[in-house]
């Protein structure tokens, strides 16, 4: 069986690299060029077998992934991604699924000119470390705490697809491929939020449910919003597959794993959104508004109130 060096070899001959990186895996850290006038923007996130991913995830679907979210994290501020960091933990050194697992995240690394600099490899339950790096202008970043009353809420793409995929894996029956492809291999929208730059006034990735997310915008910025249901953006598979509105819903509301960009601007620079998400292949929907005081409130098409069965992904609790 390979040792660890060995795991790394072959992660460091498959790597790509960058213009500035001065030095990359091989050493005991890298050495990065952070160009000038510009913020680092930096991004962690841990993958764990059966609690973040389904245990029968192709290798290459978990290597796009692991990347994904995180590029997602990038995208929300609005930065551009430079470099990342990854740490294997391997329950064996089986180089067959190694290379297949750097098959995807090479290939989404390769999309956004992502350099892998560095990280670890041990052994013991899967899980997947990635930590991105990214460059941002101090003025265009875009913060949890930035939402104004009057503000309009967005959401790009389509949201509840990746719960709705994973509902029907849990359900172990006939299930929608569109549906489990957008769980397995999310599109991280980092042209999207650098198109957003100055549009934008807060912003954060969908990754655990909209009410959550944008829960966490509202107390950040200290205000309120009313999200109007009937206006949530769906899908074709996911409207076919849960046709009854009030499931799809709460799939869509505190399903997570989407990795959509949800954010706020003022209603005044609506087209010009529209434009600039238009550029990069993206499409935005205006589903609420913020308002003063504080919490979401829900509202159906009929303007009934709705209550939603748990906020969203707790990592010490699982799906509400």
């Amino acid at each position: 069986m390979p040792g660890e060096f060995t795991l790394i070899d072959r992660i460091r001959a498959r790597a790509t690299t960058r213009g500035d990186v001065a030095l990359g895996i091989g050493d005991d850290a890298a050495l990065l060029r952070v160009p000038a006038g510009q913020l680092l923007a930096v991004s962690t996130d841990t993958l764990v077998a059966g609690r973040h991913f389904p245990d029968d995830t192709d290798a290459a679907d978990l290597g796009w992934k692991a990347l994904a979210v995180n590029l997602s994290d990038l995208a929300a501020m609005g930065a551009a991604p430079a470099w990342c960091t990854l740490a294997l933990t391997l329950p064996r050194a089986d180089v067959t699924w190694l290379d297949a697992f750097c098959d995807g995240f090479l290939e989404l690394a390769q999309v956004h000119d992502v350099a892998l600099v560095g990280g670890d490899t041990t052994a013991g339950p899967l899980s997947v470390t990635v930590t991105v790096h990214g460059f941002v202008a101090d003025a265009g970043a875009s913060r949890r705490d930035a939402a104004r009353v009057g503000d309009e809420v967005w959401v790009t793409g389509t949201i509840g697809d990746a719960a709705g995929g994973l509902k029907q894996w849990q359900g172990r029956g006939l299930a929608s491929a569109k549906l489990r492809h957008r769980l397995d291999r999310p599109t991280p929208r980092v042209e999207a939020g650098i198109a957003l730059r100055g549009l934008a006034r807060a912003a954060i990735d969908l990754s655990d449910g909209l009410a959550a997310d944008l829960g966490h915008v509202l107390a950040a910025s200290g205000v309120g919003a009313e999200i109007e249901l009937g206006r949530l953006p769906t899908s074709g598979p996911l409207a076919d597959q849960f046709p009854d509105e009030r499931e799809r819903w709460q799939l869509q509301l505190s399903g997570g794993d989407d990795y959509e960009l949800c954010f706020t601007a003022p209603a005044a620079d609506a087209f010009a959104i529209e434009q600039a998400l238009a550029a990069c292949d993206t499409i935005g929907t205006v589903v609420g508004r913020i308002v003063a005081g504080a919490g979401l409130s829900l509202r159906t098409p009929d303007g009934e109130a709705f209550d939603l069965a748990g906020a969203g992904f707790d990592h010490f609790a699982g799906h509400a």
